[in-house]
């Protein structure tokens, strides 16, 4: 029944991109041209997950499997692959990843799986830089256009696997307390944006650093951190009420509405607990 399904989905892109009755508007599409929707229906999915909707994770992974569709049949058109190749490629990443499950090797825990699968894909990525001409680097493989605060706990995740890190994380606070003081430094000295900017970015990745030493994602926290500020900020506006609209607030009143708004939402917090 899936391989029914997909082959229908597969159908409709090739109908979809017929270069002589398909839909004007799919035929134009180039790779780089549905990248942005590629990227946002992954940050869709990552939304209904978040809502616990699952009506709209059907609907969001629907779509994001359709971007997959549509990458593949661009590339069967130019000979370069087609949606057979890229399914059989992943099932080949699969069984090589997993060989306590599909040969005689054995792992005693989780750890060890983890450590496993970090040396497996370490070795495809050697493979591929041999087979490209090109020198070896951890940091091979990290795509550039991640979202930067991804891309950062990666860089930091695949240098420790060589030993670059700290074993102490009072060690990485306190990288994190001297980044404040340069970036300090750097705003009552000349005032360069050029090195302001060149030390919020370390700031920014020494507090990656932080989080990942405490086992904590960093684009989840992050996340969590603007829906927590979106509800108070909500609530605080309905606090205002018809003052909302005005841009001369006095700041200690904002300041006050502030904390009766995370007192609001701590209250519905406890009652929903004590109801469960």
């Amino acid at each position: 029944m899936i391989k029914n399904e997909l082959e229908n989905l597969v159908q409709v892109m090739k109908e979809l991109r017929d270069p002589a009755v398909g839909c004007e508007w799919d035929k134009r599409q180039t790779f780089e041209s549905i990248v942005p929707y590629t990227i946002e229906e992954a940050y869709e999915v990552a939304d209904a997950i978040d809502n616990k909707d699952y009506v709209a994770l059907k609907e969001e992974l629907g779509d994001l499997l359709l971007q997959v569709v549509f990458h593949s049949q661009m590339a069967e058109e130019i000979n370069e692959f087609n949606i057979n190749d890229v399914i059989n490629t992943v099932i080949s990443k699969l069984r090589n990843r997993h060989p306590h499950i599909y040969n005689t090797k054995e792992v005693e825990n989780l750890s060890d799986l983890e450590t496993n699968w970090e040396k497996i894909k370490a070795r495809e990525r050697e493979v591929k830089a041999l087979s490209q001409g090109k020198d070896i680097s951890v940091l091979d493989n990290i795509p550039n256009n991640l979202p930067s605060i991804i891309r950062a706990e990666k860089l930091q995740k695949r240098a420790a696997t060589i030993g670059f890190d700290w074993d102490d994380i009072d060690l990485v606070f306190a990288k994190v307390l001297e980044e404040i003081e340069e970036l300090k430094d750097e705003i009552n000295a000349a005032n360069d944006s050029e090195r302001i900017l060149d030390e919020s970015g370390d700031l920014l990745f020494a507090c990656v650093n932080v989080l990942r030493h405490l086992n904590i994602n960093p684009e989840v926290a992050l996340r969590a951190a603007n829906h927590k500020f979106e509800r108070r900020f909500r609530i605080l506006e309905s606090l205002l009420g018809s003052n909302g609209t005005q841009k001369n607030i006095h700041p200690q009143e904002l300041n006050i509405l502030w904390e009766k708004a995370k007192t609001i939402i701590r209250q519905s917090h406890d009652t929903n607990e004590s109801q469960n």
